[in-house]
């Protein structure tokens, strides 16, 4: 007999005001400005800066704050599509579009 799986999407919530590298490395995914998601490879925080390398090895340092323009795009899902050369697989997209960040509810990091 053959068991029936749910796909029920499961939420994640995450705080709004938790720390902005903790959430970077968590999701693994940085938007470039042109609108492109792209997959992180490697993180090294220095500072209060960080260099992200992408798996297409760009390179791109960021600042610490929650109120960048990455950020803003980070918890409101704005972006335009995907990486071709990162190949970011389907399921984390779809992990990542059942993400919600919240101002009083949700996981610490």
């Amino acid at each position: 007999m053959r068991m029936v799986i749910n796909s029920i999407k499961q939420k994640r919530y995450y705080r709004k005001n938790v720390d902005f590298f903790k959430l970077v490395a968590k999701l693994k995914l940085w938007p470039s400005r042109s609108g492109i998601l792209h997959g992180i490879k490697s993180m090294k925080i220095i500072g209060s800066a960080a260099e992200l390398i992408t798996h297409c090895n760009e390179k791109f340092y960021i600042q610490n704050s929650k109120h960048s323009r990455a950020a803003r795009c980070l918890r409101n899902k704005l972006f335009f599509h995907s990486c071709p050369t990162c190949k970011i697989p389907k399921w984390k997209l779809e992990k990542y579009s059942g993400t919600y960040v919240n101002q009083n509810y949700g996981s610490n990091l």
